[in-house]
């Protein structure tokens, strides 16, 4: 009865709400209009879900007073039947409910910095590194986000040292944050002239993007150089001083952007990544308390951790963390991600269930 109550709790709530939004002095105040609105949102998957639970529980109990007080056998016989079928959907709408209301990552509608760097594996790690770059880039396409490139570092072959992302959209980060660890890479590399099968690594890092009011800087904790672009940008490269390099004083973070033409462009994009390494670092720390009272099978801050193997000639792609095998390489790298990102969710929730 805990379940139903803390339900019924939530209905009235949203009724409540309802009441609010129908009274002329919210309907004329936008703010508290907007605020309001926002919860009812919230809230509505959760009530829809109470509703369908009550009906289903006053099926139940119709069915079993007819299987007791009625004389007619094939009306109890097709009572019965249903019963299972009603006793069922209650577990599977239990378990459903369960899930909505286990509290949601308030980072999960943020937009993303997402970092990918070359590891092991010399040339081919940067060609792999590309590659994984060139995925998220598909699926970010697949999803209609926007994805804007702050800044790179180019390898030899076609290959990528390091690239860092800026990624917008509807719930970002909370379809790429499990995305954060070591992913390896297992082929015959184009720079592999005896065909020798070869491993190969490169790192992702996601963070949410923080916002100006989440994180103050004091400017004197910041030393701010200005060089000139050493890549591809067109005729003002090597020739001026565009490119901004950041340095957080109190923690060494150091950031930097060369990708725009514009001086302050570059600092601007610096900036925005420098908050969000911050507001990361913050982030981590409250994530490793929790991981300390509960150990997560997804998510860990452990950014060093393997996390998912891309097999080549077994077009294979396992994800360590949660036992998953999913044969289906060539389409995960054209960045047919939804299944895979799905499995980690449904784990990450199933998790914290039994917590």
């Amino acid at each position: 009865m805990e379940l139903l109550d803390k339900l019924k709790e939530i209905k009235e709530k949203y009724d409540g709400i309802n009441i609010q939004l129908s009274d002329p002095e919210i309907v004329s105040n936008q703010e508290k209009l907007i605020e309001l609105s926002k919860k009812r949102s919230e809230l509505a998957e959760l009530v829809e879900a109470y509703n369908n639970l009550m009906d289903v529980i006053k099926n139940i109990e119709d069915n079993k007073e007819i299987i007791h007080s009625s004389d007619d056998d094939e009306l109890k016989e097709m009572a019965e039947a249903e019963l299972g079928e009603l006793e069922e959907e209650k577990i599977k709408l239990e378990e459903d409910i369960k899930s909505l209301l286990i509290p949601k990552d308030p980072d999960d509608d943020k937009n993303v910095i997402m970092e990918i760097r070359a590891g092991t594996g010399g040339d081919e790690a940067g060609i792999f590194a590309n590659d994984l770059f060139r995925m998220y880039s598909r699926f970010t396409e697949l999803k209609g986000w926007k994805l804007e490139i702050i800044d790179a570092s180019e390898s030899t072959m076609g290959g990528i040292k390091e690239i860092v992302l800026g990624l917008s959209g509807k719930g970002v980060y909370g379809d790429l944050k499990f995305e954060s660890g070591v992913h390896r890479v297992q082929r015959v590399p184009v720079t592999e002239a005896s065909g020798r099968l070869h491993t190969s690594a490169a790192s992702v890092v996601v963070m949410p993007q923080a916002e100006d009011v989440e994180v103050g800087i004091d400017q004197n904790d910041l030393r701010i150089d200005i060089y000139r672009s050493g890549g591809a940008g067109g005729q003002n490269v090597n020739k001026v001083e565009t490119a901004v390099r950041i340095t957080h004083i109190p923690t060494g973070i150091v950031v930097q952007c060369q990708d725009e033409r514009s001086q302050l462009k570059n600092r601007q994009k610096a900036m925005k990544v420098l908050k969000t390494r911050l507001y990361d670092l913050e982030k981590r720390k409250k994530d490793d308390e929790i991981a300390a009272q509960r150990k997560s099978i997804v998510r860990t801050g452990d950014r060093s951790e393997k996390i998912r193997t891309y097999n080549y000639p077994q077009n294979r792609v396992t994800d360590h963390r949660i036992g998953l095998t999913l044969y289906n390489l060539s389409n995960i790298m054209e960045g047919d991600l939804f299944e895979l990102i799905e499995k980690l969710k449904i784990a990450d929730r199933a998790d914290k269930l039994n917590s």
